[in-house]
């Protein structure tokens, strides 16, 4: 297992003025940075691909955001600017080596109303069958398309991992695997390591976010469960510190950080991984 740090950390979308803190992510203790990117079409590849392998970073996750103008079960603007925009990942992803876009690709984050079971069965499909075209791309491209299982607050159309495999079922795809997230699941699952053990070989990305969004142990997220569960589906991908400064206006409010639980985003990254690179050596030696 590799441990990362994503780059909410210190910007809302990670752009060319961002790529110096790949330095200092290194620095901090990262194996990798996940690439949190609205306009991926801004980028400079050549730069970026050069400073992350400057830093021995190899396979770097992207990390998709969805504002209301991404949304595969919108009306069909909303519906083609996801399509165009997760293309547009998974193009970066290649071109970067990278294996992995990590994200909610189902809907834009913050939608959340009340539908009747065939209004819901309705927005399975329109996304099922978005996703079988999206994952034919990303099959091509040699990447993995994650899907992230959010909380009720965030999202009224998927929520637990049981959901996310019944979607990856409905696709058919070998592309299509589950974005586990500790924070998540905390809200929405009955046992979070009994849904990890479900899950299975279909986990294919995790975040490791505190109850409270804060630095990762010094919370009540079941840590030793989530790895002891990671352990026995030998899980061996990538695990992403994730969380908010309170500064980062836009993320932040979208995530209702009201607080800040931790100094500087130097604390949350050296401490949180230490502990989770000790957590999973002890899980592994026991």
């Amino acid at each position: 297992m590799r441990f990362g740090l994503n780059s909410f950390l210190v910007t809302s979308s990670f752009s060319n003025s961002d790529i110096p803190w790949i330095e200092t992510f290194k620095s901090w203790g990262a194996d990798f940075v996940e690439l949190a990117v609205l306009e991926p079409a801004g980028l400079d590849v050549p730069r970026l691909e050069r400073a992350l392998s400057n830093a021995g970073m190899v396979n770097n996750p992207v990390c998709g955001m969805f504002p209301p103008q991404h949304d595969l079960r919108g009306n069909a603007a909303q519906q083609e600017s996801c399509i165009e925009y997760t293309k547009q990942l998974i193009e970066l992803a290649a071109a970067l080596g990278s294996k992995t876009i990590a994200g909610p690709f189902y809907s834009s984050v913050g939608r959340c109303n009340m539908h009747d079971e065939g209004e819901r069965q309705r927005q399975f499909d329109l996304v099922a069958g978005h996703l079988r075209t999206l994952t034919g791309i990303a099959e091509q491209a040699g990447v993995t398309i994650a899907i992230e299982p959010l909380n009720r607050f965030e999202t009224d159309f998927m929520n637990t991992l049981a959901q996310a495999r019944r979607m990856i079922e409905a696709v058919g795809s070998p592309a299509l695997k589950i974005h586990a997230d500790t924070f998540h699941m905390h809200i929405e699952e009955s046992h979070s390591p009994a849904a990890v053990r479900e899950a299975g070989t279909l986990v294919g990305h995790v975040h490791a976010s505190a109850n409270h969004r804060g630095v990762p142990g010094r919370d009540q997220v079941d840590w030793v469960g989530v790895f002891e569960a990671l352990r026995d589906i030998n899980y061996t991908g990538d695990m992403a510190i994730e969380t908010f400064p309170v500064d980062n206006t836009t993320i932040a409010r979208a995530a209702s950080i009201w607080i800040q639980r931790y100094k500087t985003s130097e604390e949350v990254s050296r401490a949180g991984l230490e502990f989770l690179r000790t957590t999973w050596n002890s899980i592994q030696l026991s």
